[in-house]
């Protein structure tokens, strides 16, 4: 366990990107957001002399999971949601689990709160329950977990509730699994749980900002109070709307089962390519380990292809790297990429291996 702030925890994939590279760093489902998406999005903009009126978008995310509309708070994307429990949460023990998306514990520190990490090992990161101190009275995971792309199961989940403590589960790539088996988003009965999700991955809206948090409905009244007014623009609420009908969720669904295949294909291919892919993958990328990883990433950009550093996770070093799914095309232009630099390398320290 660990509570310094040794890595940056505001560096995010949008960061490794630039104009002529391949993008397998940015998690977001390429070709989105659909075109029927974009045109309901677009539909929203003669509404917009009128302030934002939250009750249809509320009531869909309801619908979705079978939760009371008062459980239900629209944020403006996962982020918000995050700095929103910093800021009302008064946490005596808080405790994230790492590695995992790091805007849950910068928004911890920037509110003042100190913040102790528990690391789960490679090469699984496996939950263990057992490894989060008994008084913690806030404790933050992801499930499917950024970077690592491990599925925890729901009941080692639900073991980390107890009277007294808010488990904040990031459910931000939840719908990268078909059917959802392990969500804890249809639950009320799981004492202190919030449950956060975000549109941003699976329907290419980062730059809108669309997402919810799920949670007692006393607790959401109270981080309704501490949000801006009309936080959730109108697109942005037409846009949740739309992702909770049933057309949206089927298609989700059937991107879900695709993406399986297109990772594991990826995943076979790295492993070919002689990288350590992370076991038991279910979102939008895999977590991957290389000698001389960090140079490798390098090399691979002046190749013109873009990857995730690993070592701003906490957790994980500079031979961690985060690899986006990509369709089977696009994917086979980097292990092609990565066979090259194997060759090129005239004492294959350069190379993966």
């Amino acid at each position: 366990m660990r509570d310094e702030g040794d890595v940056d925890l505001r560096h995010h994939g949008d960061a490794e990107v630039g104009p002529g590279l391949l993008d397998f760093a940015v998690n977001v489902r390429a070709g989105t957001p659909p075109a029927w998406l974009a045109e309901r999005v677009a539909a929203s903009l003669a509404g917009l002399a009128a302030y934002p009126d939250p009750r249809p978008a509320r009531a869909a995310v309801a619908r979705r999971h079978g939760r009371d509309p008062g459980g239900v708070l629209l944020t403006a994307g996962a982020a918000e949601a995050f700095v929103l429990l910093a800021r009302v949460l008064r946490p005596r023990r808080a405790v994230v689990v790492h590695p995992q998306f790091t805007e849950p514990e910068a928004a911890l520190r920037a509110a003042g709160h100190p913040v102790e990490r528990v690391l789960l090992a490679p090469p699984r990161f496996a939950l263990d329950p057992a490894a989060v101190p008994a008084d913690a009275d806030l404790v933050m995971v992801g499930n499917p977990t950024n970077p690592t792309s491990v599925l925890h199961p729901a009941a080692a989940l639900a073991a980390l509730a107890r009277p007294g403590r808010v488990l904040v589960v990031d459910e931000a790539f939840a719908d990268c699994v078909p059917g959802e088996p392990e969500s804890l988003a249809g639950r009320a009965d799981v004492p202190g749980l919030v449950v956060v999700r975000s549109l941003t991955k699976t329907w290419g809206l980062a730059g809108l900002r669309a997402g919810y948090l799920l949670a007692d409905p006393d607790l959401v009244a109270r981080l309704a109070a501490a949000q801006p007014l009309w936080s959730v623009s109108t697109p942005a609420l037409a846009a949740t709307e739309a992702c909770c009908e049933p057309r949206a969720l089927a298609e989700a669904d059937a991107w879900a089962r695709r993406l399986a295949a297109d990772r594991a294909a990826l995943a076979r291919d790295l492993t070919a390519a002689g990288l350590h892919v992370t076991p038991g993958a279910a979102a939008s990328f895999l977590l991957v380990r290389a000698e001389a990883g960090e140079r490798l990433r390098h090399r691979l950009r002046e190749r013109g292809v873009a990857v995730r550093r690993g070592d701003t996770f906490p957790g994980l070093g500079p031979d961690w790297l985060r690899v986006a799914v990509r369709d089977r095309r696009t994917a086979l232009r980097l292990t092609r990429t990565l066979a090259e630099l194997r060759l090129g390398s005239p004492r294959g320290d350069a190379a993966p291996r």
